[in-house]
């Protein structure tokens, strides 16, 4: 059987990124994704939504009346990153607003909405976004969360709203049909953490060990070129060489699910051949 995903659904008009972005918050939206989600479950396979709030990642012209995006802070991302434009152009981002506590709770809401909308429409599940800069991520991190209420300061408190998130999606559609994505050590969007839970990058299944003895890391993560790595990991078996000239390609399947999986020898086997 196989999995996919798509990328991605927001929730209100508030949270969009670029031109033409899916969305799942109308009535019209969720018939429409019937058609798309009919269509993967006619071949076999399971189709989740990805359900992203971009936060301070948009611009006012995607803005309804033309209001700053909201975010946990009121800093503007860096002039290191550009977001795209109607025009095909690229501008800077704007300074976003710092939502009011008392507005998260709508926020909270908006994401059981959705998830709500793409199991009506047929979705076999939802994962909620909170990676790589966007809203999550910007209460998440110390590097952008700024705030002095509930929702600032500790750990425990910048995570309180990726939890509330969960908590309420997961009472809406139940725990076995939500997934949720991080990014701990990714600084996309500027979204630094002093103190990350995760490392990645160039790790060996020694070295992530020696990594979480050290105290340096809770989490070693590795990357797409291993499909069977638990397995990998428990044989002691040499890991697979990841090819960076297929990251992030428009190929569907190149550099994505055609790494090798193990023999029963302990050798590589192309995904063909399984």
């Amino acid at each position: 059987m196989e999995e996919e995903e798509e990328e991605e659904g927001g929730k209100e008009e508030e949270e969009r990124r670029f031109p033409h972005a899916p969305g799942i918050f109308t009535e019209e939206q969720v018939e429409e994704w019937k058609k798309i989600v009919d269509v993967v479950h006619a071949k076999g396979a399971v189709i989740f939504c990805q359900l992203w709030h971009v936060g301070r990642a948009s611009h006012e012209v995607y803005q309804p009346d033309g209001a700053a995006p909201i975010s946990s802070t009121e800093k503007p991302i860096s002039k290191k990153w550009r977001i795209l434009m109607p025009d095909g152009t690229h501008a800077m981002y704007p300074k976003p607003r710092a939502i009011g506590t008392y507005e998260i709770s709508q926020v909270v809401e908006d994401y059981r909405k959705a998830a709500l909308n793409a199991i009506e429409a047929g979705f076999d599940g939802i994962k909620i976004h909170g990676a790589h800069g966007y809203l999550i991520d910007q209460f998440s991190k110390d590097g952008i969360n700024d705030r002095t209420d509930e929702y600032g300061g500790s750990l425990a408190n910048r995570c309180k709203f990726i939890t509330q998130v969960v908590q309420a999606v997961v009472t809406a559609i139940g725990a076995d049909r939500v997934g949720v994505s991080v990014s701990p050590a990714i600084d996309h969007l500027d979204a630094m953490d002093s103190n990350p839970l995760s490392l990645g990058g160039g790790y060996t299944w020694e070295l992530g060990i020696e990594a979480v003895a050290q105290g340096d890391a809770d989490l070693v993560s590795y990357f797409i070129s291993n499909p069977d790595l638990v397995m990998r990991l428990k044989l002691n078996a040499p890991l697979n060489k990841y090819n960076r000239n297929t990251f992030y390609t428009q190929d569907p399947i190149v550099g994505y699910t055609d790494y090798p999986f193990l023999q029963g020898n302990g050798s590589n086997v192309p995904l063909s051949r399984l």
